[in-house]
C-alpha cells in the first residue's frame, strides 16, 4: 500500500499542479462555485441634444414636450442649448424649461444671449443676411465642439420648430449604425428635412428620386447629398472629427449658407449623408418667405400641431407654463362639434385641435346608428326614400347614415329653437388647412359686405360634378355656388337655411344628409330622389379652395366609418362593412380636369392635404 500523504504533502502536491498545469486549480475552484451570473447590460450611449432657438416661443412649448418624451435615459442626455436676437419670449421661455428639467440631465450648457434683438442687415425675423448664418455656423460648431469636448458618443442637432413624434427617434437612429443620419420629417407639402441631388455649386437639384421616399414608396435608409434640420451625428467614427459647421472648409467658396457648408464639410470628410423613413418619426413646418413675420411663423406652425396630432399625442412640456390660448366662435354665435360618445380619441383630438387653433367649440353628442332600434325609428317616423340605393355598393341606408342625418338634424333644430343666425358645423375626422381660421373669416367677412343671401356655404366636401367649373360669386373672394357634392365635414349654416332643411320634414323620406343637401340645393343628378321634396331653393355655397379634408380616406391606415360600417336600416341582423378597399364614397376626391378647375378670386394656395407641392 501507498503511505498517506500529510497536509504538507498535500500542499506540495497542489502547488506542483499549479505550477505544471495553470488551469487546474481554477477548475477545480469553479466546480464548487455558485452559478455564474450574466453580465449586466451596457448603458446607453451618451447624446448631446443642441438646441438653437430664436424667436420660437410660438414653438417652444411643443417642441421641448417632445424633447421631454423620448424613450431615452436622461440621465445620459446632456442638453445644450442657445438663443439670440429674440424679439419675444423665447429666452425667457428656454431658461425656465432648462432650470425646470435640468436635474433630469447629465449636463446642461445654456447660452442665451438678450442682445440686440435683430441683426443690422436683415429685413426681418424671417430673412437670412450672410451675418444671420455666420452666427449661426458659429452656434452650431459651439455646440459640436462641446459635444465632442463631453466625450458624447452623439450629436442631435434638432431646430425648434421640429415636432419628433416619435419617442423611439434616437433609438431608431442609432440602429441603423450610420455616422449622419437624418429621420425624414413630414410636412404639409412635399417639403422635407432632405435633398435627392444637388448641383456642383451645393445648390439644389430636383431628381425623380425624392417624391417616392418623401411619400413613402420605397423605404428604408438612403444615401443623399444633403440633410437638414434634423439629424444625428455618430461622434465615435473616425472620420466625423473632420466635420465642421465653421470656418467653412478652405474649398468652400458657393453661398454662405450653414446647411450647405456642412453638406460640403461631410463631402470633403468622406461623411455619407443618410435620410430614413422606415418609420414616421415626426413634423416640421414648410418655410416662410423672407419677408413673413413671427406672426406668420406661429401661424404656420399651429398648422404643424395641428397636423401632429391627426396621429399622436401631442402635449406641451410639462417643465414649461403654456397659459391656454384665447378661443372665439370666428363671428358664428355656435360651432358645433359633432362626436359619438364612444370616439373618446376623436373628442379628444378635435378639441385639443381647436385650442390649438384658437377656436371655441361646443360639443354635441351625435347619434349612435348602432344603438338605434327598429322601435326607435317607428316612433321617430323614419322610413327610407323609396328606390334608395347607395350609388356605389347597391346597398340601402344604413343605421349608421341615419345616426349621421339624425345628428346635423339636432344642430338645425338648435339654430331654430335658440334664435342663432349662423352656426358652423364640424364633424370630428376633419383636418385643417394652414391659416383656416383667418382664411375662413376672411370669406365670411366678405360675404357681410356683399349682403350675400346665403343658407348653406360648405367648408369641406368632395366635389362631385367635375365635368365643369362651379359659378364664382362676384363680391365674395374664393367661394363658389355649389353643385353635387358629398360629404358633411363641414359647413356654415344660416337660421333661414336651418328652417328650409327642417320644413323639408325628411324623416319620412330620408337618405344619407350629404345626398339630402343636393337635393335641397336642386342640384342631385337623381331627378327621383328630387321629386319628393318641394321646394329646393336652399342657397348652397362652397369656399373654394376648402379648407378642411378628412382625416383618413378609404383604404389608409386609420380609416374607419360609423355611417358606412353599421347595418341596413330595417334589419339589424344584416350588416354592412363589405371590402372598404371599394367603398368609393369615402375615397380621396377624384381629379379634377383643368377645364373644369373651378376660378376664383382672391388667395388660392394649394391645398395642403394632398399637395403636390415643389419639396424646397
Amino acid at each position: 500500500m501507498m503511505p498517506a500523504i500529510g497536509a504538507v504533502g498535500v500542499g506540495l502536491l497542489l502547488a506542483l499542479m499549479v505550477a505544471l498545469v495553470p488551469n487546474a486549480i481554477s477548475d477545480l475552484v469553479t466546480l464548487v462555485q455558485d452559478p455564474v451570473k450574466p453580465e449586466s447590460s451596457l448603458l446607453k450611449p451618451k447624446v448631446m441634444i443642441a438646441i438653437l432657438a430664436r424667436n420660437a416661443a410660438h414653438s417652444l412649448p411643443h417642441y421641448l414636450g417632445c424633447i421631454d418624451r423620448l424613450d431615452y435615459p436622461k440621465e445620459r442626455i446632456a442638453i445644450w442649448a442657445a438663443t439670440d436676437h429674440n424679439v419675444d419670449n423665447t429666452t425667457a421661455m428656454l431658461r425656465e424649461w432648462l432650470k425646470r428639467a435640468q436635474s433630469l440631465y447629465h449636463y446642461v450648457e445654456w447660452r442665451p444671449m438678450e442682445d440686440p434683438r435683430s441683426y443690422t442687415d436683415e429685413w426681418g425675423p424671417k430673412h437670412w443676411p450672410p451675418s444671420r448664418f455666420n452666427h449661426v455656423m458659429k452656434l452650431r460648431q459651439a455646440a459640436l465642439k462641446a459635444a465632442r469636448e463631453r466625450w458624447a458618443d452623439y450629436i442631435l442637432f434638432a431646430d425648434s420648430d421640429n415636432l419628433l413624434t416619435n419617442p423611439q427617434v434616437l433609438n431608431l437612429l442609432m440602429a441603423e449604425n450610420l455616422t449622419l443620419v437624418a429621420p425624414m420629417l413630414e410636412s404639409r407639402s412635399l417639403y422635407s428635412n432632405f435633398w435627392c441631388g444637388i448641383t456642383p455649386q451645393g445648390y439644389y437639384k430636383r431628381t425623380p428620386d425624392y417624391q417616392p421616399i418623401r411619400e413613402w414608396k420605397r423605404l428604408g435608409c438612403f444615401p443623399v447629398p444633403m440633410v437638414h434640420s434634423t439629424f444625428l451625428l455618430d461622434l465615435r467614427r473616425d472620420a466625423s472629427r473632420d466635420l465642421a459647421f465653421y470656418p467653412p472648409h478652405p474649398d468652400y467658396s458657393w453661398a454662405f449658407d450653414d446647411i450647405m457648408v456642412f453638406a460640403f464639410s461631410a463631402r470633403q470628410a468622406d461623411v455619407q449623408m443618410y435620410l430614413c423613413n422606415r418609420e414616421h418619426y415626426g413634423f416640421l413646418p414648410v418655410p416662410l418667405k423672407a419677408q413673413q413675420n413671427v406672426d406668420d411663423e406661429s401661424e404656420s406652425f399651429i398648422h404643424t400641431i395641428t397636423e401632429a396630432m391627426i396621429e399622436h399625442d401631442i402635449e406641451a412640456s410639462q417643465y414649461l407654463h403654456s397659459p391656454p390660448s384665447s378661443q372665439e366662435k370666428m363671428g358664428f354665435d355656435e360651432i358645433f362639434l359633432i362626436n359619438l360618445k364612444r370616439r373618446q380619441d376623436r373628442r379628444t383630438r378635435m378639441l385639443n385641435t381647436m385650442a390649438s387653433l384658437g377656436v371655441h367649440a361646443t360639443l354635441t353628442a351625435a347619434v349612435d346608428g348602432k344603438a338605434l332600434n327598429t322601435s326607435q325609428l317607428q316612433a321617430l317616423g323614419i322610413e327610407m326614400m323609396p328606390d334608395y340605393k347607395d350609388p356605389y355598393s347597391g346597398r340601402v341606408l344604413t343605421r349608421g347614415e341615419i345616426g349621421c342625418f339624425l345628428s346635423h338634424h339636432s344642430t338645425w333644430i338648435q339654430v331654430v329653437e335658440r334664435g342663432l343666425q349662423k352656426i358652423l358645423v364640424l364633424e370630428d375626422d376633419v383636418r385643417f388647412e394652414p391659416r383656416f381660421k383667418r382664411r375662413l373669416q376672411a370669406i365670411m367677412d366678405d360675404i357681410d359686405k356683399a349682403q350675400l343671401d346665403w343658407d348653406l356655404i360648405y367648408v369641406g366636401r368632395k366635389r362631385m360634378q367635375v365635368q365643369q367649373p362651379e359659378r364664382s360669386v362676384d363680391g365674395v373672394n374664393n367661394l363658389v355656388e355649389a353643385d353635387y357634392s358629398y360629404w358633411t365635414l363641414g359647413y356654415a349654416l344660416s337660421q333661414q337655411g336651418a328652417r328650409k332643411l327642417l320644413d323639408a320634414q325628411p324623416f319620412t323620406r330620408m337618405l344619407p344628409v350629404d345626398e339630402f343637401l343636393p337635393v335641397m340645393f336642386n342640384k342631385h343628378p337623381n331627378a327621383d330622389y328630387m321629386s319628393h321634396f318641394e321646394p329646393r331653393d336652399l342657397k348652397a355655397f362652397s369656399v373654394e379652395p376648402l379648407l378642411i379634408y378628412p382625416t383618413h380616406y378609404t383604404g389608409e391606415p386609420g380609416y374607419i366609418s360609423d355611417t358606412e360600417t353599421s347595418t341596413i336600416w330595417d334589419d339589424e341582423a344584416v350588416a354592412t362593412d363589405w371590402d372598404r378597399q371599394h367603398a368609393r364614397k369615402t375615397a380621396q376626391q377624384d381629379s379634377i380636369r383643368p377645364v373644369a378647375q373651378n376660378s376664383v378670386t382672391g388667395d388660392s394656395p394649394p391645398p395642403a392635404a394632398r399637395a403636390s407641392r415643389d419639396e424646397l
